[in-house]
């Protein structure tokens, strides 16, 4: 595809494109295979990752970050995306949990934590999902009781992107169970020397094979007091609230990064495979269905340019955050199952990037909020 340069990069970005581009193409592009068989990346990717000043990158320097902006987040999702490593966490990492500490953590917490996250010494994960909640944030059943000077923890989680390599996992829990929305915190877990805190099943996937997604178990886990994030108890809903923008952004820039890598895969494979006597590219079908895809492509990535811009300025709502979620991730999906189509039976095949793609892609619509979930969001706001 004709390539079109967003409007918030800078030189400054560009170099950081070409850093991230040779780092996935050196550390993890050949391990793709291994990390599905083991679901989950080596441990040390994570500080190689954090020596070459990947990780954390929108956090300020004085904590150990990159002292950037979700822009140098962003430039670095889409290299992840479009090097087809679907198996890495660093977007929860950097992008959700490290925005949590340091947007409500105290400067004691900010010091403490934040350094170990963007070195890559700490791997961080939050625990919102359970098993019986799915996107029903306001009725989960983890309890964090206050008892003295700590908070005891009793609960599961599911579905946890990092949980069984996390040293550091943010709860979602509730400190008043007789409240609902009200009634929600956010507690800081170190999970080294805790007792208490399980990590259960590293779970069977229909896609993302390598990205470590596990089940973990609180059963009277003491965390000090002073573990809570805010100023008091009953913020944590608030709290979420103001940081799913971020990560529903998250989502739609890793998936028309992913879109754009779809249609080049596919149009590079239709110029050299032949059926009939001729290149693929050349039957009408083949060119027509390129032709839609191309355009969705750039229409998808005008708005999302659009919403990463708003962000910057602090301008990005919840209605378009949503609403950006949920168009990128369903023309994802589209996308790249009509790119599976053109390649054929070869794109059934798990050796074919195109098939990892589709199965990947299929989970966006429900991650981050379920798809009906933002257009209930967005209805509201009419």
């Amino acid at each position: 595809m004709p390539t079109r340069r967003s409007p918030w990069m800078t030189d400054d970005l560009d170099q950081l494109r070409q850093l991230a581009r040779t780092f996935f193409e050196k550390e993890s592009v050949p391990h793709h295979e291994r990390w599905a068989a083991q679901k989950q990346v080596d441990r040390d990717f994570w500080t190689k990752a954090g020596d070459l000043g990947l990780l954390c990158l929108s956090i300020p320097e004085e904590y150990g970050g990159g002292g950037g902006t979700f822009a140098h987040e962003a430039v670095l999702l889409e290299e992840q995306a479009r090097a087809g490593d679907s198996a890495w966490g660093n977007s929860v990492h950097s992008g959700i949990v490290a925005h949590y500490i340091n947007a409500y953590g105290t400067e004691e917490q900010k010091h403490r934590w934040l350094p170990k996250l963007a070195s890559g010494e700490f791997v961080g994960a939050i625990a919102m999902t359970e098993p019986g909640g799915g996107s029903d944030l306001q009725n989960i059943k983890t309890r964090a009781i206050r008892r003295d000077d700590e908070y005891v923890i009793n609960g599961s989680k599911t579905f946890i992107t990092n949980g069984a390599q996390c040293d550091l996992v943010v709860v979602v829990a509730k400190t008043d169970p007789g409240q609902g929305a009200t009634g929600i915190s956010l507690l800081v877990v170190e999970t080294a020397s805790t007792p208490g805190f399980r990590r259960g099943r590293v779970l069977d996937k229909i896609g993302l094979k390598g990205q470590d997604t596990a089940e973990l178990f609180f059963d009277d886990v003491r965390v000090p007091a002073a573990n809570l994030l805010g100023s008091s108890e009953g913020q944590g809903f608030i709290q979420l609230m103001q940081q799913l923008p971020q990560e529903r952004l998250i989502i739609a820039v890793a998936s028309i990064a992913g879109i754009e890598a779809a249609v080049d895969l596919t149009v590079e494979y239709v110029k050299d495979r032949t059926a009939f006597g001729r290149e693929l590219i050349k039957f009408q079908n083949t060119r027509f269905t390129l032709a839609e895809c191309a355009t969705e492509a750039r229409v998808t990535r005008a708005f999302v340019d659009e919403c990463v811009e708003a962000h910057l300025a602090g301008r990005l709502d919840v209605p378009t955050a949503a609403m950006a979620k949920w168009w990128s991730t369903e023309r994802l999906c589209r996308v790249v199952d009509e790119c599976v189509q053109l390649f054929g039976g070869y794109g059934y095949m798990t050796e074919y990037p195109i098939a990892r793609a589709w199965a990947d892609a299929r989970v966006q619509k429900i991650y981050g909020g379920t798809n009906e979930i933002m257009k209930e969001i967005i209805a509201r706001s009419l």
